[in-house]
């Protein structure tokens, strides 16, 4: 690209916020709103500030995108890691090749089954500025860069490892496996002391030691009992975790996972051929009803009694009637777009039975989380290549959610 072509896409692209910028200034001015703090910062990671324009922006595209949980927290979570990620990029020389931002947004736009420009129109209809969807692409393609950069030589799928998963366990789609698991909490500030407790963890070799640690360190229910769950079936679990535990041995424990507010681990502690035929998860309808409290004795007496009175899912509308419609997100999914803690509990649910594992706000909420429906059909013959990438992907997730969680520890992060 010439010279002259930068100067010109930089001009569009300034142009562009800009406009986006007054339109905001004239919505909050129409509605006696201030804009004086418009370019305030709502947070600063390391020296990078995050204005409220962007913060204010990115709440409104994740309520356009109905992502589940509270907008303000998950906004404020992704653009710190999304800071975290261009300065990753930027320190390793990474950048978009011509061409790549708009294939991104296009398999983006996909998702919704709209092309990239429909998508974008979309946005603009809600009060989304393009450029905020180009930040939001752009941060992701550019972090698989730097993840792929560093860790892709270490990940390395051999026919052999493919050959071991289906030895063990088939294509997984008829499997069944018996795990224990382990939460640690991430509140704001105490990242770096959670990912050296999870390090630590990660070396245990014992089903004592872990069971130790899950009753000392995990913040899920399953704590008490040593992290122990019941036997999950393998189709049922996130695609990212299903490939992780596939790939552990018996008495193994897995790499620490990244989830919203903890950090996860699991350990394999058997693995055998379900009583079902092999089959893969097409969707899960589901509810989350959100309890101010998080896990205080008062909210958890609430969702107990909630436990009781609601038989489906249908009920919650009754119960959530009359209040913001925040509170409570329902429909259905394919099992890769559910955020992974929220998938992983809902694996071991059965229609219509209740989870109260999980919050939301830094713990300041709890999520009744409720399978409605687990739409499944017949699977086919396995595709090799197909696993192998997922085997990759699953690994190289693994490394970029270490990774990010060390630059969180690293990094003075301050919110206004």
């Amino acid at each position: 690209m010439t010279y002259r072509a930068q100067m010109t896409t930089t001009r569009f692209h300034v142009s562009r916020f800009i406009g986006a910028v007054l339109a905001l200034v004239l919505t909050l001015a129409a509605g006696n709103v201030s804009a004086q703090g418009l370019f305030a910062p709502a947070i600063k990671v390391g020296d990078e500030v995050v204005t409220q324009f962007e913060f204010q922006q990115r709440v409104r595209l994740l309520e356009v995108l109905n992502a589940p949980g509270d907008p303000e927290e998950i906004a404020q979570q992704q653009l710190i890691d999304d800071r975290l990620r261009l300065e990753a990029a930027r320190q390793v020389g990474a950048e978009l090749e011509e061409g790549e931002l708009a294939t991104g947004k296009t398999e983006f736009a996909a998702r919704a089954n709209l092309t990239s420009e429909q998508f974008v129109q979309a946005l603009a209809g809600a009060g989304v500025a393009e450029q905020t969807f180009d930040d939001f692409v752009r941060a992701g393609l550019l972090w698989r860069k730097v993840v792929r950069g560093r860790y892709g030589r270490l990940v390395d799928i051999t026919d052999r490892d493919i050959d071991q998963v289906l030895t063990t366990s088939g294509s997984g789609d008829n499997v069944r496996v018996l795990i224990s698991e382990i939460f640690i909490p991430t509140p704001p500030g105490q990242e770096g002391q959670a990912q050296a407790i999870a390090s630590q963890i990660a070396r245990i070799t014992t089903l004592e030691g872990f069971a130790a640690a899950a009753r000392e360190y995990s913040a899920a229910p399953s704590g008490r009992s040593g992290g122990r769950v019941n036997w999950m079936n393998v189709p049922d679990m996130p695609p990212a975790l299903r490939q992780v535990i596939l790939g552990l041995k018996v008495g193994e424990v897995s790499s620490p996972l990244t989830i919203p507010g903890a950090i996860a681990l699991f350990q394999l502690r058997a693995i055998e051929e379900g009583e079902f035929k092999p089959r893969k998860v097409t969707g899960i309808d589901y509810a989350a009803y959100y309890l101010a409290g998080g896990r205080s004795e008062a909210t958890l007496a609430e969702a107990a009694k909630l436990r009781n009175t609601v038989d489906t899912c249908d009920d919650l509308y009754g119960v959530a009637k009359g209040q913001p419609p925040s509170v409570l997100d329902r429909g259905e999914k394919a099992l890769g777009e559910i955020p992974t803690d929220v998938a992983y509990e809902l694996a071991k649910l059965d229609t219509n039975e209740v989870s109260t594992a999980l919050t939301r706000s830094n713990g300041q909420t709890l999520v009744f989380l409720m399978l409605c429906k687990r739409n499944t059909e017949a699977a086919e013959g396995v595709d090799r290549e197909e696993l192998r990438a997922q085997l990759q992907n699953a690994k190289l997730e693994s490394y970029g959610a270490t990774l990010l969680e060390q630059l969180r520890a690293e990094t003075r992060i301050v919110i206004y």
